[in-house]
């Protein structure tokens, strides 16, 4: 029996690298089923001033393809708040990386999750792999 029912995670996932799956591996060896949300183009181009290298749709098949991963779901400008994700798919567990274990908004919303008996869990980064060093080095080429 894994520690939750159902875990869910959220990411851009461009330039898919071995952090990424190490993350997804990790949160499905807790949950039973994890649900795995891939944000929109346009939510990258808000948050981030720039496109994704891969597209949207090209990056949700990658990870439906995991084999950890039980559902991909797109997250939009609806269902990006933490909160609006669990109203959508009920989950005991919320995964990300480490860095945003001291943000406050991170720290308010796991009290609010808490409240409806769900919990947050961080896992640290993998050092030698990020999305910004594959783009750094692609940029040098």
């Amino acid at each position: 029996m894994k520690e939750y029912k159902t875990g869910y995670i959220a990411g851009v996932f461009d330039l898919f690298h071995i952090g990424h799956l190490n993350l997804i591996r990790k949160a499905k060896e807790r949950s039973e089923y994890l649900i795995v949300g891939v944000l929109s183009d346009d939510l990258v181009i808000h948050f981030k001033n720039k496109a994704p290298y891969i597209p949207f749709q090209e990056r949700l098949e990658i990870i439906k393809a995991i084999k950890y991963v039980d559902k991909a779901v797109p997250v939009t400008f609806d269902n990006i708040d933490k909160l609006d994700a669990w109203s959508l798919y009920r989950y005991d567990c919320l995964f990300s990386g480490d860095d945003y274990v001291n943000n406050e908004s991170w720290i308010r919303d796991k009290k609010k999750l808490n409240q409806l008996g769900s919990d947050i869990q961080y896992f640290p980064y993998t050092k030698s792999t990020s999305s910004t060093q594959i783009k750094e080095a692609m940029n040098k080429g």
